[in-house]
Order: structure tokens, then C-alpha cells, then sequence
């Protein structure tokens, strides 16, 4: 019994140290995506920003701020929870941190759960969503509210897409199911370009593949918190088991998609084996033969 409770102890004394870093620390994460619509393109990079939750990496958040920088993107996306929507948290260093980002290459925005609460029940906080959009506008990020906008990278066209399903959907318990007929309502159908989306929630990712964008982004999950190798995450924050989309890349059909394990924490602080990342994209058409 004494030799079980000393390994124990140990076992303690490692989750709680290893946690510790994580939650201080991140990671730039790269993936390459390779399409035939984006042939002649040359190699374009983009960066997905996720699931932030006003943590803050050095004053003024300049670690994160130097990696974005070292990066060089052509584009920046962000893919929503950036704050914490709680009364009593601000999220004025986010938009200071935030706001810098224009300056370094077109930034578009979608919105998790915690900005579309803010933003549809209002009565209920203390900051504002409309303070928040406007300072960030303001600055030049471009917000994509179930709304498109077509961009063009060397010779290519393409389309990025933000998505908000209804916040039934984000419910732990009898949450409502997304449908494509309601998400072709939301946001209309992809076309012929190479199309983006950015989908805050992944556990409706088999709807959004049927819908066929060509890179699919989401965040949310944090990654499972705890990651186990093999296995992938364990649990999420709405406390559904190995959800299947925790984080990492993966090839459905004609699509790419790409979860996130994000880059902060809010109601439930641990990671372990679990890093906050920052997702660097590196697109490009075939390789000629």
C-alpha cells in the first residue's frame, strides 16, 4: 500500500506540473493543404487563431504577437471564443491584442459560442458585443456573421465562410441537431472556388462535409483537455466522451478539416499532453509532375 501511494503521489505531482506548463505555454502547429483548384497559386500561408478565452502570453500578449509575425501569413482566420463571455472577466487585452493584427495581413473573424451569446442575449452581461465588433472593425478585421466574403490569393479566387448554428446546439444535454437544410439556409451552398468554412463547433462536422467546403476549420474543444496517444482527446467541455473531432487534421472525402486545439482555457484549467496551439496553414496546389 505504501509503494501504490508513493506512485500515486508521483503520478500527482507529474499531472499537476505538466498541467501547469501547458496552461503558460503553446505551440505552432503546421499542416499542409493541397488542392487542385489551388494549382498555380504558389505556397500561400494562412493562420487559424481559436478558442483564445482572453488568455494572454506575455504583456500585451507579445509572445503570441511574435509567432504571427515570425509566420509571415498572407491571411489570418479566427474562429471565435476569443473571450470569455462570464461577468466580471474583460476582454479588453484581447482586443488590444487583436486589433494589432490588420496591420500584418487581412483578418477575418467567425464567432464561437461565447461571442454569439453575448451578441443574442445581451440582457445578460456586462460587456458588450457590439463594443466588441465595433473596436475590431474599427481596426480592419472583417466579420463573418453566417456570411461570405471572396478574397483573392496570387492568381486564385476563394471564399471564406463564418457559420453560427443556433446556440441550442452547443447545450450539454438536449442540444438541438443541425441539419444541412438549415445550415444552406444560414449560409446559402459553397461553389466552383475553393471554399473555406469556419465552424466553431465540430460535432456537427458530418454536416458540414456533406454541405462541401474544401477546408473546414473548428475549435471549441480544446483538444479534449487530456489527450491520451492513440486515442486522441478525452473528454470535452460540454463532458461528452473521446469526442471524434478533438484536434489534429483530417482527410473526409474531398475535404480537409482542421480542429484546433485552441489557445486558451476558461471554465475548467487543464491541459496534459494537450498543448495550446496556433494552426499554420500551408496551402499550395499539386507539386507538377
Amino acid at each position: 500500500m505504501h509503494t501504490i501511494a508513493i506512485i500515486l503521489c508521483v503520478a500527482l505531482a507529474v499531472f499537476i506540473a505538466e498541467n501547469c506548463r501547458e496552461l503558460r505555454t503553446f505551440r505552432v502547429k503546421r499542416y499542409r493543404i493541397t488542392s487542385r483548384k489551388l494549382r498555380g497559386m504558389g505556397e500561400k500561408r494562412i493562420l487559424f487563431l481559436s478558442d483564445l478565452h482572453n488568455c494572454s502570453y506575455g504583456e500585451e500578449n507579445m509572445r503570441l504577437m511574435q509567432a504571427i509575425r515570425k509566420a509571415k501569413p498572407d491571411l489570418i482566420l479566427i474562429g471565435g471564443d476569443m473571450l470569455v463571455r462570464k461577468n466580471g472577466t474583460s476582454y479588453e487585452k484581447t482586443v488590444s491584442f487583436l486589433r494589432q493584427l490588420p496591420r500584418i495581413c487581412p483578418v477575418y473573424c467567425a464567432n464561437g459560442n461565447h461571442e454569439q451569446k453575448l451578441k443574442e442575449k445581451p440582457e445578460r452581461y456586462r460587456q458588450s458585443y457590439k463594443d466588441y465588433k465595433a473596436l475590431l472593425t474599427e481596426a480592419g478585421v472583417i466579420f463573418l456573421e453566417n456570411e461570405t466574403a471572396e478574397f483573392s490569393m496570387g492568381k486564385i479566387r476563394m471564399r471564406v465562410t463564418g457559420l453560427e448554428i443556433p446556440l441550442e446546439s452547443y447545450k450539454k444535454t438536449g442540444r438541438h441537431v443541425l441539419t444541412r437544410d438549415e445550415m444552406e439556409q444560414r449560409i446559402g451552398i459553397p461553389n466552383y472556388t475553393f471554399h473555406i468554412l469556419m465552424a466553431h463547433n465540430p460535432a456537427f462536422m458530418k454536416v458540414y462535409l456533406e454541405w462541401g467546403a474544401d477546408l473546414i476549420l473548428s475549435g471549441h474543444l480544446h483538444g479534449g483537455m487530456v489527450r491520451i496517444p492513440g486515442l486522441g482527446g478525452v473528454i470535452s467541455p460540454d463532458l461528452r466522451l473521446f469526442p471524434r473531432y478533438s484536434g489534429g487534421k483530417y482527410h473526409c472525402g474531398n475535404s480537409e478539416v482542421v480542429v484546433s486545439r485552441g489557445l486558451g482555457n476558461h471554465s475548467i484549467p487543464i491541459r496534459f499532453w494537450n498543448p495550446a496551439e496556433m494552426i499554420e496553414l500551408k496551402l499550395s496546389g499539386p507539386k507538377e509532375s
